[in-house]
């Protein structure tokens, strides 16, 4: 007996091995988790449609006049009047203002008087040099004595030029007390008033003149280069006035050469001619978003993600239902949309909502309101058209 028990040890412990080889196995496959699936996400997707397509960026614009002046008095003094209100019509040479006009009338009086004293010194050396000449001619006066009164001659004629010249200098002073309209249009601000002390220059109204009128708004720093390229180009943007659908031809007459330094952005001066537009009214311009007038497709902001120096949307695949990496182009910003210049084709469905938790290749469904149907691709594209 002792023998067999002997000779089954080694079988018997291969066996235990085995045994204790399966139950780390089963262990192990115990403990092992399964990969949980990626979740798959709701989002919000719209086709690009045929209604998408716009040629236009809309910038805010005030109609101004082409000539507008600041009108200030040619000197100094008290303002003693202000004859015209804001908004009021005027008439070329119609008076505006009026300083207190006396020491101005004083120094037309000491110039008048200058005047006269130049005048009998002139009269004399005349007639003292007429007395000289006949007695020069008779013998009793030298050469030098008749050269002597011709000098003081032609010292009181030269006298009496200059304070004629200071009479006439202070008689348009006396006549720049009252400040008058230069044309006729609309007072469109008035910056000084009755009792105030202004100087030589001072704005004291300003004047808009009648005539063609510009429709001024501002462009950022990206947009100023492209604007330039439509300048004086007939018909470039169009001007919609404020609460109408009705738009007018203009034509971009200047842009600034800088920058403004606190907006950053450049101002634009629009022409529209004689239309029938009110001073300081509100104006949308509406100009060609390529510059070259190619069509772009507008998409709500929300669809657009950057990465780095490029911009992409987020692509539906209808039939995998999977999103995939689509890079676009800018071509500016339009109220509360981005509008695409290239990258994007109509009939493509891509992604408004939830576009910043994706991965491309992952699987979505689109996003349904509680109680409502999951749409299809086809109601997509006839109700989520981006417009």
């Amino acid at each position: 007996m002792s023998h067999l028990f002997v000779g089954r040890a080694p079988g018997l412990r291969v066996l235990a091995a085995a045994s204790v080889a399966a139950s780390l196995l089963v262990l192990a496959a115990c403990s092992r988790q399964e990969a949980v699936p990626e979740p798959v996400r709701s989002v919000r997707t719209q086709v690009v449609g045929t209604g998408d397509a716009t040629g236009a960026l809309e910038f805010a614009g005030e109609v101004r006049s082409r000539v507008e002046s600041r009108l200030g008095f040619q000197v100094g003094g008290k303002i003693v009047k202000r004859l015209v209100a804001l908004g009021q019509p005027v008439r070329q040479g119609q008076a505006l203002a009026q300083i207190d006009p006396r020491d101005l009338q004083l120094g037309q009086e000491v110039a008048r008087a200058s005047v006269s004293g130049a005048q009998v010194q002139y009269d004399q050396a005349a007639r003292d040099l007429k007395r000289l000449k006949e007695l020069r001619d008779q013998g009793f006066i030298s050469a030098a004595q008749l050269e002597r009164q011709e000098a003081s001659w032609s010292a009181a004629q030269a006298s009496l030029r200059q304070a004629k010249a200071q009479a006439g200098l202070q008689g348009n002073q006396a006549a720049y007390a009252t400040l008058t309209a230069d044309a006729s249009g609309v007072i469109t601000s008035v910056d000084a008033e009755a009792g105030q002390v202004v100087g030589a220059g001072t704005p004291v109204v300003s004047l808009a003149h009648d005539g063609p009128r510009d429709v001024v708004f501002s462009v950022p720093e990206d947009r100023a280069a492209w604007v330039k390229s439509l300048l004086r180009k007939p018909g470039a943007v169009k001007v919609r006035r404020w609460g109408t659908q009705t738009t007018l031809p203009a034509t971009v007459r200047e842009i600034a050469a800088a920058a403004d330094p606190v907006t950053r952005t450049f101002l634009v001066k629009a022409d529209v001619g004689q239309a029938d537009l009110a001073l300081g009214q509100t104006a949308t311009v509406l100009v060609d978003a390529s510059g070259g007038g190619a069509r772009t497709l507008r998409l709500p902001i929300s669809a657009l993600l950057g990465s780095g120096a490029s911009s992409f949307v987020w692509v539906l695949d209808p039939s995998a239902m999977t999103v995939s990496k689509q890079p676009v182009s800018v071509a500016g910003v339009s109220g509360d949309g981005v509008l695409i210049g290239s990258g994007l084709q109509r009939g493509q469905e891509i992604v408004t909502a939830g576009v910043h938790v994706l991965q491309p290749g992952q699987k979505v469904k689109r996003w349904v309101a509680e109680g409502q149907v999951a749409p299809s691709a086809a109601s997509a594209a006839s109700g989520g058209a981006v417009k």
